[in-house]
């Protein structure tokens, strides 16, 4: 999606991607962050003039779904939207329209009545669950939403005798009964309006660096990294697994500790058995911790997969030397939160045998207890990165697209 936006500070005109957090002004050069977590957008309208606009709500959801059944873990990358209040006058869902148009940030200036969503996000996501996972064989054992983008989008109607979407001016709705009143429904002027920060790291005031769908910035003056929330930025724990040579990009992962209950998974030793590795236990590995490790980037599904259970077999031991590499770093584009989403989802592809484990997938519980990212030096070259020692390639071309999905 694109969206049309002004620059906080002075006011110029800018077109932002809607995986864009770092905007840089082309006028007056200042970085600004974008805070929100859910971001609230309208589409524009062509309506006759006069008419009283009302605006639908509409969650959208943007991701990579997995399924975890008996024949194997399942995936695909889900872009939909459905109503945000329960309605047979208004589209069950936008289509392609927010993929077609140049959205806007919704803020409290723009004129009509903006209807509020009355049906819980995670409600949603239970429909869009059970929607994609009806044809997929029985039982389910787990299914996630990893990577995933979630918004509301408000599209302009306006009523005559019908619903009118006032996009294309066509009628969506049968004739409305004469006691239609569209004022008894909760809603009003718009309370959201998206936030920003000024990118400059809070501890020694230097400006803050990355790519403009980071979730991430690093300060390279005091070696320090930098995510948002609550309003500002928070310092992130990192290191990085140093390596010799030339032609490296450093890859971001996190590395994650949790408490485990229902499987016993609390030492390499425990991963040993529990993944049936064809190794004989060690003593000194029942006091060595197991890790989950996963992506901190976004990445095709059968990748994400594949890199969140070979870190994660493979439990790396190497020193992690907490500060910035002098090689190339790819951005963080995956957060903690989607991160932790997918650990039993990487549980459920390595445990053996699948016949007896698989069934305590859903009673597993993990709390998670801490986390560091750390960036992985991958070997460039042409149109590969690949990573030795953990049995890791990666094709940049697919990377590259990942950055949509």
């Amino acid at each position: 999606m694109l969206i049309e936006h002004q620059c906080p500070q002075c006011g110029a005109p800018a077109t932002l991607e809607e995986t864009d957090h770092l905007f840089t002004c082309g006028f007056c050069r200042v970085k600004s962050y974008l805070l929100s977590s859910v971001y609230q957008y309208l589409l524009p309208h062509s309506a006759p003039e006069g008419k009283d606009l009302i605006y639908f709500p509409y969650w959208r959801f943007k991701g990579m779904l997995f399924s975890c059944t008996r024949n194997g873990i399942k995936h695909r990358i889900v872009d939909v939207s459905h109503q945000g209040i329960p309605s047979t006058y208004f589209p069950v869902s936008l289509g392609l329209r927010s993929q077609t148009q140049k959205l806007r940030f919704v803020s409290p200036e723009t004129k009509g009545l903006f209807l509020k969503p009355s049906f819980p996000h995670k409600e949603v996501i239970e429909i869009i669950e059970e929607r994609f996972s009806a044809k997929l064989p029985k039982p389910i054992y787990n299914q996630s939403f990893v990577g995933e983008t979630l918004s509301i989008l408000y599209s302009p109607f306006y009523a005559d005798a019908k619903v009118f979407d006032a996009v294309l001016n066509r009628p969506v709705s049968p004739e409305l009964p004469e006691d239609f009143d569209i004022t008894s429904m909760a809603g009003g002027s718009p309370e959201w309006q998206v936030q920003f920060i000024v990118a400059q790291c809070p501890d020694c005031g230097w400006d803050l660096e990355g790519e403009k769908d980071s979730l991430a910035l690093n300060c390279k003056n005091c070696e320090t990294v930098w995510q948002s929330g609550k309003g500002q930025f928070m310092k992130l724990t990192f290191g990085h697994i140093p390596e010799e040579g030339g032609n490296l990009i450093y890859l971001p992962f996190w590395r994650i500790r949790g408490d485990i209950s229902g499987i016993q998974l609390n030492s390499y030793a425990d991963l040993v058995k529990v993944a049936n590795l064809p190794k004989v236990v060690q003593e000194e590995w029942k006091e060595q911790g197991f890790r989950f490790w996963a992506p901190a980037f976004k990445i095709r599904p059968e990748n994400f997969l594949t890199f969140s259970r070979n870190l994660t077999l493979s439990q790396p031991q190497e020193e992690v030397v907490k500060k910035l590499p002098e090689a190339p770093l790819y951005p963080v584009t995956l957060s903690i939160t989607e991160a932790v989403e997918s650990l039993r989802l990487t549980m459920a592809s390595f445990v053996k045998p699948q016949r007896t484990m698989l069934p305590k997938i859903p009673n597993t519980v993990i709390k998670p207890k801490s986390f560091i990212l750390v960036y992985i030096p991958f070997h460039e070259k042409g149109n590969e990165l690949t990573q030795p020692a953990f049995r890791l390639r990666l094709n940049k071309n697919l990377l590259a697209f990942a950055k949509h999905l």
